[in-house]
Parts: C-alpha cells; structure tokens; sequence
C-alpha cells in the first residue's frame, strides 16, 4: 500500500499477462461472454437475454453465514431500491452505503456475484451494507445514477430505514457513514459523495470513500490502455461502449463524469468532501486514470490512500480463490476502522473543548 505520496510509482506487474486460477479464468470468459452477448452495436442492450444469463441471489431474512438480508424500496417508480445487508451481531455499526460495477449498464445488488461481494464486506467490516439498485443505461444515461444514489442518502437521512427496518436502524451509526463502490461503482461513490459534500444534512455524515478501481477515463488512450486493451472482463472495445452508452448523447469521454479532473471539469472540489481509499490493479487497463484521480485528489488538498496490487485484474475482489481478494477486505476495514477511531477521537476533544470553555 503506498499513503500520503503524491507521486506514487505505477503498479507495474512482474509477469506480461495474470497468473490466474483456472476457477477465475472460467469465471472470467463467463462474464465476458456475458457482456459480449449482451452488448448491441446501435448501443443498446439485450435485456431479456441479460435477464437469463445474469443468475440472482433472493433476499434472505434468515442469516447465512452471518448476515441476513432484506431489499428495501425507495422510489418504485424508478425500481430504486437497495439490498440491506445486516451481520448478526454488533451495535451502533457504520453504514457502508455500496454501488456495485458493471459499466453503469449491467449487474444489479440481487446478481449472485454482487450478493456474495457485499456479504463478505459486511462479515469482514461488521458494518451495514446498503447495495443500491440504480437505474442503469442505456435506457437510463447520465446524471441518473448520480441522482439515485443522492436520493438513498436522503431516503437515510429522512430516517427512511426506520420505518422499512427498525432493528437495522436501531444499530445504524448515520454519523459513520462510508460511501463503496466498485469499477462504475467506484464512479458513482465519488459524484454522490460530492453531491453529499455541497448539501445540507441532519443525520448522515460521509466518514469516508472507498473507490475499487474505479471507471475513470477520457478521450486520450493511456499507456495502461494501449498496453492493456484486450485485458480479462474489462477490454478497451468494452469500456468505449460502456461510455458511449452512458455519456449524454454528443458527448466524449472528457465529459466530467467519466473524467472528473481533466478539461471539461466544473468547479472545485466541496471542502466536506471526505477521505478516500483508491484501489489500483496493475492488470486493470483503467490504472492510469485511477492514478490521475488518486493524484487529482491529492492536489487539491484532499485526504487519500493509494492501495495497490499490481498481479490484479480488473474485479479481481470477485473470486475468492485470488489472495488479493481477502487482502482487499482487510484494507477497507482498516480504512474504516481508523477513520471511526479518528471522528469519535476527535468529538471527544471538542467536548472536552466545549466543557472547558463553560
């Protein structure tokens, strides 16, 4: 893991292509085969053979290993809704508020492999997990997402889980809130966070940001791009049709969505925007612009971690069976332990503060 560098070096990887299990390898033709099939080439997407192929994962009150689960509603006018994660012990745990990858097309929180994801995290962090159905393109393009994941944030703070789930409420510390996300996830976590950052609030507090390399880019084809383009589950070919279909009609990849420090960026940073923790795969084609945004945040005065491994692919914290895959958890509980321990350190001294001064 490399903290608090400003110039952090690229996580180069040791071999010319990943060393992977044959379980992942299977694993990873299948999801590829997946978006390839899926994918149309005016731009649209075969939702009823996306329906078939993408294996769900029901709700389950009962816990399994630990964590029960529970989907809560929204807004149904817009299928918006979340799967609550909830760990069979514990009290006045963090809120990890989570938005799963997919290149803001595919996937959902019921998709078996975003269901498994999301119940490790809540067994390793001990946190509730909201994963966030947000309506998904092409039929939904930007800023939709954006706006569904601001809405939950409301729906929190509106004491909303209350009235859908009063024992999960009952242990939700809404001061200790983390927005997670993974690839277009990871994407989403930093325009919700800064739509949190310029809102007024009465019960949710942003902690912190955990991006998992995230879907970053622009019109420039990086090196990482040009060395990477036909890398395992995310190529080049995917990921420009994942933007095409995503971007407002007419616009390119330095639009600020996708490049949110590059020409077209609007206005500076919200100064409540909270630390992040960037995640870096060195055999993730998207490395380059993950490492701009990690630096981006960093020259504009803003807190962050830079966690790398450089034998990873893209969505490596999928398979179990990669040794990265636990290491991650291990990461992301640190982060959100530390940055737990920091806030309540902190609220002490100004009470102690407060009390001196009376």
């Amino acid at each position: 893991m490399t903290e608090n560098d400003p110039s952090p070096a690229k996580p180069r990887p040791a071999a010319a292509s990943p060393k992977l299990p044959w379980k992942t390898r299977i694993s990873v033709a299948a999801l590829s085969a997946v978006t390839d099939l899926c994918r149309r080439s005016n731009g649209s997407l075969n939702r009823s053979l996306l329906s078939l192929l993408d294996v769900r994962s029901p709700a389950s009150a009962t816990p399994v290993r630990g964590v029960r689960t529970a989907d809560v509603t929204v807004d149904s006018s817009r299928n918006l809704w979340f799967r609550l994660f909830v760990p069979s012990s514990g009290e006045s745990l963090p809120v990890i508020v989570f938005f799963h990858g997919g290149g803001f097309a595919f996937l959902s929180p019921d998709s078996r492999i975003y269901n498994a994801v999301c119940s490790r995290i809540c067994r390793k962090t001990q946190a509730l997990v909201l994963s966030v159905n947000y309506r998904r393109s092409p039929e939904h393009r930007y800023p939709a997402p954006y706006e569904d994941g601001a809405d939950v944030l409301r729906f929190l703070d509106g004491n909303g889980l209350a009235t859908a789930d009063a024992a999960a409420a009952g242990l939700a510390d809404l001061s200790s809130c983390f927005l997670a996300g993974d690839s277009a996830g990871a994407n989403i976590v930093h325009h919700v966070g800064r739509r949190w950052a310029a809102g007024a609030w009465e019960r949710i507090r942003l902690a912190g940001m955990v991006l998992i390399q995230p879907f970053f880019g622009g019109e420039e084809r990086t090196e990482a791009e040009i060395r990477l383009a036909k890398a395992p589950l995310l190529s080049m070919e995917r990921t420009d049709w994942m933007w095409r279909a995503f971007l407002p009609e007419g616009a390119d990849r330095d639009h600020e969505a996708a490049n949110p420090f590059g020409p077209r960026a609007e206005g500076e940073l919200e100064a409540a925007l909270p630390e992040a923790m960037v995640v870096v795969g060195g055999f993730d084609l998207l490395q380059d612009w993950q490492m701009r945004y990690y630096e981006g945040l960093r020259a504009r005065g803003k807190a962050a971690r830079l966690v790398e491994y450089p034998e990873a692919i893209h969505a490596f914290y999928f398979f179990p069976e990669i040794k990265e895959s636990a290491i991650v958890l291990e990461e992301i509980k640190g982060f959100i332990d530390g940055l737990r321990v920091r806030s309540t350190t902190t609220e002490q001294k100004d009470g102690d503060a407060g009390d001196e001064n009376q």
